[in-house]
């Protein structure tokens, strides 16, 4: 997809100015997520005939994993969302026994979903939950009708099909969303824009074909209307991207890769890596013998051959000339070293500065066994600095994920008539027994209930899984069972 067309096409018909260089630091930013920069990874070697020879640099693809484990960290099968009223929560991920595999997300599986997006926000800077509505009815001029067989889908897009079209205090209020698809072997490209109109959304629809690399404008899909007055004042997508201040010009709102700062580091880990496989490559035994041991041919371009055996003989064995310069042998071994202990600690330590300009601290990335076996204490010390960040990306994580909520909750509502409620408390609960255990958590909150920072009730219900209703009743029960009476002096009330 060539972005500078499409953004031409969208400047002409909504008389906007969007610019296009910041897609360049994108797709480099893809480039390494792939494990293939071709300015980097691919270079030339001289032979002795003076031919260019293309190599490819080996690569550890450490930019992916990167994302990967970001993504793992901050939405996992432990991720929860947890919504106050009942209604809206089993319309939204089905009944508790099924969460996560009924309601909406189920239908548009939501989790592995999301978590992808995570990555693809990591890689490129950004991220974008788009809500879409199948066999949603709409008049002439664009109003939507209720329907119950309405019914919500949800696309995950990275960077480079976002276009920002007016950003307020940092947020993106109006977009432009672009993706390829291709029917019956012909290429398309639909761009779809957000825009507010009276402080409501308005959704724009366009459609074009590629031929020869140019767009030409195409009529829509079937069952795709021009123009969607939403009736909404909430934005039908959520952005998410990684909490990081982004130093870019001309980044029009969107964010920067969680690597950006660190694609040195990525170039240090592969130039590491590049020269423990090249030294395991060449340093197989050498036999290094008289030239008139063995045969040669001319081949049709010229170049001398030496024929011997197989693959494996040509390696084996070298030519020297007439002689061997030393001590006048015919035949000569040679072991190299393949300086394993070297190469491991060059690699591992380009791991360390990676990990830790990406925010996962200087030993997430250990292929050493320790010394010593480290306690519980010790490896939560380790893990602070990933805590930190964590906890930091968690903040846009969270609000996005609200955001998306609110918006299937309100189309659930004014569309297709559900009894949700769309201004119902929404709280993400996120992962974090990597960093924290179990026991410790439960340790930190009982001294919260002795210091009066928690109520019990609430303790048993975090811990026992128990309603408020039954957690309150069980605390009362024991109450009068141990000492006679209903609660200590300032617990048990809110």
């Amino acid at each position: 997809m060539d972005i500078k067309q499409v953004v031409e096409k969208l400047n002409k018909q909504l008389g906007t100015n969007i610019k296009t260089d910041y897609y360049t630091h994108i797709e480099e930013w893809r480039q390494w997520w792939a494990g293939n920069v071709k300015a980097f990874h691919i270079f030339n070697e001289t032979t002795d005939t003076g031919r260019k020879k293309e190599r490819k640099l080996y690569t550890m693809k450490m930019a992916k994993k990167v994302c990967e484990d970001w993504a793992s960290f901050l939405l996992n099968e432990k991720t929860k969302i947890s919504l106050e009223d009942d209604v809206s929560s089993e319309f939204l991920q089905g009944k508790e026994e099924d969460y996560g595999t009924g309601g909406v997300f189920g239908g548009v599986n939501f989790w592995t979903e999301a978590n992808a997006l995570v990555e693809k926000a990591f890689y490129s800077g950004t991220g974008a939950f788009v809500m879409k509505l199948d066999e949603l009815p709409v008049s002439e001029t664009g109003t939507v009708l209720k329907s119950d067989k309405t019914r919500i889908r949800l696309e995950y897009l990275p960077a480079m099909c976002i276009l920002p079209l007016t950003v307020k205090y940092g947020k993106i209020k109006e977009v432009a969303f672009v993706s390829e698809t291709m029917e019956r072997g012909n290429s398309y490209v639909y761009a779809e824009t957000h825009t507010l109109e009276n402080e409501l959304y308005v959704i724009r629809n366009q459609y074009y074909k590629t031929t020869d690399g140019a767009l030409t404008e195409a009529p829509l899909p079937d069952g795709v209307a021009g123009q969607i007055n939403t009736g909404s004042p909430n934005p039908f997508f959520a952005i998410i991207k990684p909490n990081i201040v982004n130093v870019y010009d001309n980044s029009m709102g969107l964010g920067c890769s969680v690597y950006a700062n660190a694609v040195d580091n990525l170039k240090g880990v592969d130039i590491a890596f590049n020269n423990f496989v090249r030294d395991s490559w060449l340093g197989g035994k050498k036999v290094f013998y008289n030239q008139k041991l063995t045969k040669t041919e001319i081949d049709e371009d010229g170049n001398r051959i030496q024929l011997t055996p197989d693959d494996v003989l040509q390696q084996l064995f070298v030519p020297v000339g007439d002689e061997l310069i030393d001590d006048k042998k015919l035949i000569q071994e040679f072991n190299p070293a393949l300086r394993v202990e070297d190469n491991r600690e060059a690699v591992q330590a380009q791991l360390d500065y990676l990990s830790f300009k990406c925010g996962m601290g200087a030993k997430h990335y250990q292929f050493h066994a320790p010394a010593q076996a480290m306690t519980a204490t010790q490896y939560v010390g380790d893990k602070q600095e990933l805590k930190q960040y964590a906890a930091k990306h968690g903040i846009i994580v969270e609000r996005a994920l609200q955001e998306i909520v609110r918006a299937i909750l309100w189309a659930g509502k004014n569309i297709m008539g559900e009894s949700v409620d769309p201004e119902t408390a929404i709280t993400v609960e996120f992962p974090d027994g990597y960093i924290v255990s179990d026991e410790e958590k439960r340790k930190q909150d009982k001294e919260d209930v002795q210091d009066g920072l928690m109520m019990k009730w609430e303790y048993r219900m975090k811990w026992y899984n128990e309603t408020e209703e039954d957690a309150r009743k069980a605390i009362e029960e024991n109450a009068q069972t141990f000492g006679g009476f209903k609660y200590p002096p300032g617990e048990g009330e809110e």
